[in-house]
């Protein structure tokens, strides 16, 4: 499917999920099914980017998760329909996401500020750990390439909007926007998301930056080269997959699960939300504040918002109720 179409998709799913946002503010049960329909268009969008993130940019774990994010979005469209209502706060999540991600990827100067600004600030963490890259303008007249030359051979890579960490950002973003919470809690939450996310994102694109432009991870050649499909003309590129495709993405599943507790512990809430996103792939209950040893006044906060949300599914359920 071509870029422009997994766009509009992206746009109509998260439009989707503005309306059921908004429908919230009248009518849990509209919002509800409103809310069940977008989620449907996101399963939607997450099969259609299956075959780009395997076959053209050959990331596996990119390709593993758009794979579970299908069932998991048909999941959440069934239990909003079934009448569980505790998910529209995660609805709601979603569309300040994706509102949030999506007009850097159609507004040109947002899109180049954000590129360059990675692309300087990478820069300057490369050149305090004693590398000396050229950095260059593309076609487009964006600086985003680094150069190494290594060996005789000249090594680029490039910064583009998957590398300024933003899409990460917007889910944290989203979702501590998508909780009722007093504002010195939220921003708390903020404050240890967004920015440390920023920040392990210069390190990802440096480490990978320096890894490719030096040649690190040149071992076990021919097997890494016909894993991800490398013609042997290109064999340099294995150094670029094992770092980033392998250890990069593997290292950023990892933090941004680890950077997930002090969000919780700064903003209970979102403990329900948590739950409710965990009970959407296993169908079971789970009590993260408990898990997490929030202090009893926290915990209540949270457990107060999920069970509120829970009773609302009681009462304005669409067919009939789960057990939630």
């Amino acid at each position: 499917m071509s870029q422009a179409l997994t766009d509009a998709l992206a746009w109509i799913s998260i439009a989707a999920f503005v309306v059921a946002a908004l429908a919230e503010l009248r009518d849990r049960r509209t919002a509800s099914l409103a809310a069940a329909g977008a989620w449907t268009l996101f399963a939607v969008f997450w099969l259609a980017l299956i075959p780009q993130f395997l076959l053209v940019e050959k990331s596996a774990i990119e390709g593993v998760l758009s794979a579970l994010a299908v069932p998991a979005s048909l999941s959440a469209a069934y239990l909003l329909y079934r009448g569980r209502a505790s998910l529209l706060v995660l609805t709601r999540g979603v569309a300040v996401m994706g509102l949030i991600y999506l007009p850097a990827t159609t507004i040109p100067w947002l899109y180049g500020l954000l590129i360059e600004t990675t692309t300087a600030q990478t820069d300057a963490l490369i050149r305090f750990a004693g590398y000396d890259p050229t950095v260059a303008t593309n076609e487009a007249g964006l600086r985003n390439t680094f150069i190494f030359t290594t060996g005789g051979h000249q090594y680029e890579t490039f910064i583009i909007l998957a590398c300024t960490g933003l899409g990460s950002m917007a889910i944290f973003a989203g979702l501590i926007a998508a909780v009722r919470a007093p504002l010195r809690r939220k921003l708390a939450a903020f404050a240890v998301s967004v920015p440390v996310i920023w920040v392990l994102n210069l390190v990802r694109n440096a480490f990978i930056a320096v890894a490719f432009g030096k040649q690190w991870f040149q071992v076990a050649v021919p097997q890494v080269s016909m894993l991800f499909g490398i013609p042997p003309e290109e064999s340099g590129l294995v150094s670029f997959y094992l770092a980033d495709k392998v250890i990069a993405q593997s290292a950023s599943v990892v933090a941004l699960v680890l950077i997930t507790y002090p969000v919780v512990r700064a903003l209970p809430e979102l403990a329900g939300v948590l739950d409710d996103a965990l009970y959407v792939v296993t169908y079971r209950e789970f009590h993260i504040a408990e898990a997490l040893g929030l202090e009893a006044s926290d915990a209540g906060a949270a457990e107060t918002t999920a069970t509120d949300a829970s009773h609302a599914a009681g009462s304005d359920s669409v067919g009939h109720s789960d057990d939630d």
